[in-house]
């Protein structure tokens, strides 16, 4: 676990996509600190599965809603001090699979959030991702870098929904004052997450406790840097109550190839399956590690969870899961 206070400095929150991967973290985290919380999900590619144990703590209150309907807000009566905008299909398998959505959650739905925090004075957050710097030509990848992301092609709609929900923030703060501030997040693993959705980690868990072979795409060369939840949830908290209205970046900065990752995968579950390789996707990044300087000299922030120990983590969780794949090991 991160070193992160116990103690935050809010009484309601209202976290959208809270019962996804991420999202279902930050509600967690929130009120194990004594935080109420209100969880907004349609359940696009959020389960309930997720929040199962929160239900009946004292504090947490489940919405299904999709924040970017035109009445969400009416649903949402707070008041809050804190809006954390995390909604939006994070996974390839996901976006691609609901691209109108995810382009909706980005514009229409980031619009009703700062309307909300506008309402009750509260600081919003949006929660950003890396994929904003698509395929970058400066390595490693700074705040102030622009990026080099394809506008038409098939990851689109996740870069550009991102890209424009930064430019509604930003927007909001010039123009109205805004207490707003940007995340972007780097290759986030653990718990929660679903089962071969089209991210690395989970495709090879899954792949290697099934005996199954771990599909690499590509040569397998390409980088990245994976961040515990923990430690990204730690990150994402201490940008949330800082008065940053920059993007900041939280991720990992120990930087390793697929391949690298799918061998690690294969050692720790003790599998015998093989690695093969596959096509690699469009636009797919060659390169990926954050630049976290200002996230470590604004906010005193480092990854502290070691991948051996996340990913063993992560491991468990799949093993354990009624529907997981014989492990190996026996």
């Amino acid at each position: 676990m991160t070193d992160a206070p116990s103690a935050l400095p809010w009484r309601r929150a209202v976290v959208t996509g809270g019962a996804g991967f991420l999202g279902s973290h930050l509600c967690e985290h929130l009120l194990n600190a004594e935080v109420e919380v209100d969880c907004v999900d349609n359940l696009l590619s959020g389960s309930r599965e997720n929040i199962a144990h929160l239900s009946g703590r004292p504090g947490f209150r489940y919405v299904e809603r999709d924040v970017s309907a035109p009445d969400v807000r009416e649903a949402l009566p707070g008041p809050y001090d804190l809006v954390l905008h995390f909604a939006c299909p994070a996974s390839p398998a996901d976006y691609l699979r609901h691209p109108l959505e995810t382009l909706d959650v980005g514009s229409l739905g980031t619009r009703n959030m700062l309307g909300l925090a506008e309402r009750d004075g509260a600081r919003f957050l949006l929660a950003s991702t890396s994929e904003v710097y698509g395929d970058p030509l400066v390595h490693p990848q700074r705040e102030d870098y622009w990026g080099n992301v394809n506008p038409v092609g098939p990851r689109s709609v996740y870069d550009e929904s991102k890209r424009f929900a930064e430019a509604l923030v930003t927007a909001h703060v010039g123009d109205r004052g805004a207490d707003a501030g940007i995340v972007r997040l780097f290759n986030t693993y653990g718990p929660r997450m679903r089962a071969l959705d089209g991210r690395a980690v989970p495709t090879f868990v899954c792949q290697a406790l099934a005996g199954e072979p771990l599909t690499v795409a590509g040569d397998g060369n390409q980088t990245r840097s994976l961040c515990y939840v923990d430690d990204t949830v730690d990150g994402i908290l201490r940008v949330a109550a800082s008065r940053s209205v920059r993007p900041v970046n939280i991720g990992g900065t120990d930087e390793v190839t697929v391949h690298e990752i799918a061998l690690r995968v294969v050692e720790l579950t003790g599998s015998a399956s093989p690695i093969e390789f596959v096509a690699r996707p469009t636009d797919d990044p060659q390169r990926r590690r954050p630049d976290t300087t200002l996230a470590r000299e604004l906010l005193g922030w480092t990854p502290h969870v070691p991948w051996e120990e996340g990913i063993k983590q992560t491991i468990a969780y799949f093993a354990a899961r009624p529907s997981a794949p014989p492990d190996p090991r026996g």
